[in-house]
């Protein structure tokens, strides 16, 4: 359980805790979308992070893995489709 001295505060950071919560649902939900198409070319994307500044991090994994357009499809693909999904993210990134 979290313990803050100031009372205050806390109001404040459950709502921060419980926003990211949602963005971190919004985003699994829609790289849910974009899974079936890496799919197709034996690959797969995995959610990291979220973090407070909007930056998803990501894993590609499969075919995708070292796969040479793999920048392309994370920031032309994943990015940009993220980016219309959920509002608050910045950027993507993948490790």
């Amino acid at each position: 359980m979290l313990k803050l001295a100031n009372r205050e505060i806390y109001p404040i950071v459950s709502f921060y805790l419980l926003e990211g919560f949602q963005m971190r649902e919004k985003v699994q939900a829609a790289l849910g979308k974009v899974r079936a198409t890496l799919r197709q070319d034996g690959g797969d994307v995995v959610l990291v992070d979220v973090s407070a500044e909007g930056v998803v991090t990501v894993r590609l994994t499969g075919a995708c893995k070292g796969c040479p357009m793999s920048d392309a499809t994370v920031k032309n693909g994943i990015e940009r489709f993220l980016k219309s999904e959920v509002p608050g993210v910045t950027a993507v990134v993948a490790v």
